[in-house]
């Protein structure tokens, strides 16, 4: 069969090699001048420093057929995610863990003293159920830590208080009794070598595979193909015929230093007054590598206007009543199935788009063998 797949990042490149293997013939579009997504790595003409072009990406899984997949096509070198803050004057360990309440509060507690303090002295037990992220911070943090490290950052992040936004978005509040620094607990946790667009780049280089690039998807293009995979906006789909789904975008402010500026990847700011969400230094994603140079980038979150990159969905209730609509509309379209992070309308880490193309790619192999049509969604977006 002849399948068109839209968009070049790890969701198109999964799907499109699996169905290669196969046997099919695989066409690949994508409107940007590269490969890979919001993954895009490349080299800083002036340090040499392997930047993460559309913000950090970090690979940690729990999910051992997804690791060896990615380590079938790359090297991927053992990295810890860990992530400073700075507030009140001071700079915090993240997630919260025992050193960071022991620093903020000027003791030295143990951990079970520390759960203690937490639990009867500091978090507001008043709060039996949690119904928004600020009840849920504040019914297990209490407000001081609150205030320090995910008030003002939320606020950021999100354009709206954090009382208006639910509970599940801090589904499990990340607090440590120990001094484990390590951002994720996943059991495999590193980067590739030589950067995320290589290791997309091995995935496609498939002699049934053929990738063009800065086209734009038209519709009028299914009809030279037996199955489109499309993971570009769902609503741009059906050209925003019921209006926009809501998200929020990055600006990046780049600049360039001598030597080490922050001396870790990632520095949040959770204090409302500094206009920024975090700076990122890319070298520290190398630590493997030695760079005299070094580059970083301040991020501002605002919201997505249609010329803007889309990068987290809001996912509120009036969204999820648009959602609902195109989810009607993409169920009556026959001959095209939606995947990915913008073609599902949900934020999904890395291995959870790999895992999902995975299983994309083997339920078009079973409906073909069976005979049967494939879904517009093998994993619904609601």
């Amino acid at each position: 069969m002849n399948i068109l797949l839209v968009g070049a990042g790890l969701s198109g490149a999964v799907i499109g090699r699996t169905l290669a293997e196969a046997g099919h013939q695989i066409t690949i579009i994508d409107g940007r001048d590269h490969i890979g997504g919001n993954c895009h790595t490349e080299r800083d003409a002036d340090t040499g420093v392997m930047v993460h072009v559309y913000g950090p990406h970090i690979f940690h899984t729990d999910d051992e057929d997804v690791w060896n997949y990615v380590n079938s096509f790359t090297t991927f070198m053992p990295y810890k995610n860990r992530v400073k803050t700075t507030s009140q004057k001071q700079v915090f360990s993240l997630p919260i863990n025992l050193h960071t309440i022991n620093q903020y509060y000027g003791k030295t507690m143990r951990p079970d003293e520390a759960r203690d303090f937490i639990q009867n002295d500091i978090a507001d037990t008043t709060i039996a159920d949690p119904q928004t992220f600020e009840e849920q911070a504040l019914r297990f943090v209490g407000p001081d830590l609150y205030d320090a490290f995910f008030k003002g950052y939320t606020i950021k992040q999100w354009g709206v208080q954090p009382s208006e936004l639910p509970a599940s978005i801090l589904k499990r509040l990340p607090v440590r009794f120990n001094y484990d620094d390590n951002y994720f607990f996943h059991r495999f946790q590193g980067m590739p070598e030589n950067g995320y667009t290589p290791m997309i780049a091995a995935i496609l280089d498939h002699p049934s595979i053929t990738v063009t690039l800065n086209t734009m998807f038209d519709p009028a293009m299914a009809d030279a193909h037996d199955h489109v995979f499309y993971s570009g906006p769902l609503d741009g789909y059906f050209d925003y015929q019921l209006g926009r789904l809501g998200y929020r975008t990055l600006d990046f402010e780049k600049f360039s230093a001598t030597g080490d500026y922050q001396g870790c990847a990632v520095m949040n700011y959770g204090e409302v007054d500094v206009p920024y969400t975090r700076i990122t230094e890319h070298k520290h994603f190398s630590p493997w590598e030695d760079h005299e140079g070094t580059v970083c980038y301040r991020e501002f979150s605002r919201a997505c206007t249609p010329d803007d990159i889309p990068y987290y969905p809001i996912r509120q209730v009036k969204e999820k009543a648009l959602l609902g609509d195109y989810l009607k509309l993409a169920e009556d379209t026959t001959g095209v199935t939606f995947v990915g992070r913008l073609g599902t309308y949900r934020y999904l880490d890395m291995d959870v788009t790999i895992r999902e193309a995975m299983d994309t790619a083997d339920a078009f192999l079973a409906a073909q063998d069976a005979g049967t049509a494939m879904p517009a969604f093998v994993k619904p977006p609601l």
